[in-house]
């Protein structure tokens, strides 16, 4: 069985082309897997621009599919199914990949799948690591923060969520404020990689509290305050705060999980979304899971952010269970993902 996906939720334009065995096995493999970043075009913005981003997906869409059928030598007669980004995400990108994969799969009579955005983070480690339903799982990205217990393709119970910003949207916030640039995931953990964790305190939000909650409004505003008293190019006190930062995310992270391990019964917890590819949050993360006799496993770091595979995996998934979508459906700003199988099976 072979799906091809298309990633068109932010601004990152993917498609990819992914297969698998017969069966129930849940490995498979990604047969073509092109991106084009958008990173030059946002970055003079200091962040991503809606109207900037749709357009850039609609100017480089057509090309990239040719590109992924051509890595994967293949022609749209030997897929199975066509999947898109359904929502949530920018309404305009997410527009643009909707209907081009409802004009391939009209025209080349193929099943149109519209795939959660998260659902697509929640099932990509099954694309390449043997992991069983039911797991838990930490979906951690710019837009998202949450803890779910995942049994299945659109089977998700949520036991807790950001209450005001979502962690990612906090690294790159951190990285705006302190002059790092965008992206500033990745910016704040290099720049952590020299600093001192231990020299400044930060609050850790729902620290130690009931429940599986997030709250990061608190820590934004300590990081903005901080960093205007730092000393004007100062290096290192810039290291030493995105340490600090990283550790407290760490912190609360890691408390937010142990919490839900203990309403979870599941052998395997899952990190995933673009938070996931920082390293020192999967060190902590593992550490957490090795204390309570389960494993961590992860995407690989090129599947953690936005991409095709993750959804054409997903659509593959639901394929196989026979799950397939009209070509009548409405692309979605909003999609909670514990609703997804209610509206989208």
């Amino acid at each position: 069985m072979r799906v091809m996906g298309i990633e068109t939720s932010c601004d990152e334009t993917a498609v990819a082309i992914v297969e698998a065995p017969p069966g129930a096995k849940p490995v498979g493999r990604i047969l073509a897997d092109v991106v084009y970043s958008q990173l030059t075009e946002h970055r003079r913005f200091g962040g991503v621009v809606p109207e900037v981003a749709a357009r850039a997906h609609l100017e480089r869409l057509d090309g990239l599919i040719a590109d992924a059928l051509s890595e994967a030598r293949l022609d749209f007669a030997d897929l199975d199914g066509i999947a898109a980004t359904g929502g949530p995400g920018l309404i305009g990108g997410v527009m643009v990949g909707v209907m081009m994969a409802k004009a391939i799969a009209f025209a080349h009579e193929r099943p149109f799948l519209a795939v959660n955005h998260l659902e697509g983070h929640a099932l990509s480690v099954r694309l390449t690591a043997e992991v069983s339903f039911p797991y838990l799982l930490l979906l951690v990205s710019g837009g998202h923060c949450q803890l779910l217990t995942v049994q299945g393709p659109g089977r998700f119970r949520r036991l807790g969520t950001t209450v005001d910003d979502a962690v990612g949207e906090c690294f790159d916030k951190t990285a705006k404020l302190l002059g790092l640039g965008f992206p500033g995931g990745p910016a704040v953990e290099r720049a952590a990689l020299d600093g001192d964790p231990d020299r400044f305190s930060l609050p850790r939000p729902m620290w130690r509290k009931p429940g599986c909650d997030f709250s990061f409004s608190g820590l934004k505003t300590a990081i903005r305050q901080t960093a205007e008293k730092l000393p004007a190019n100062d290096r290192q006190a810039v290291a030493d705060l995105c340490a600090s930062f990283q550790r407290t995310v760490g912190d609360v992270l890691v408390d937010r999980c142990a919490n839900a391990l203990a309403l979870a019964s599941a052998p395997t917890l899952v990190v995933a979304g673009g938070v996931a590819a920082n390293a020192y949050l999967r060190t902590r993360l593992e550490a957490l899971a090795v204390a309570h006799g389960m494993r961590l496993v992860a995407p690989p770091v090129k599947l953690c952010t936005d991409n095709g595979a993750m959804i054409a995996w997903a659509g593959l998934e639901r394929l196989r269970l026979g799950r397939t979508d009209t070509l009548d459906f409405r692309p979605r700003p909003r999609w909670p993902l514990d609703t997804v199988g209610q509206s989208a099976a």
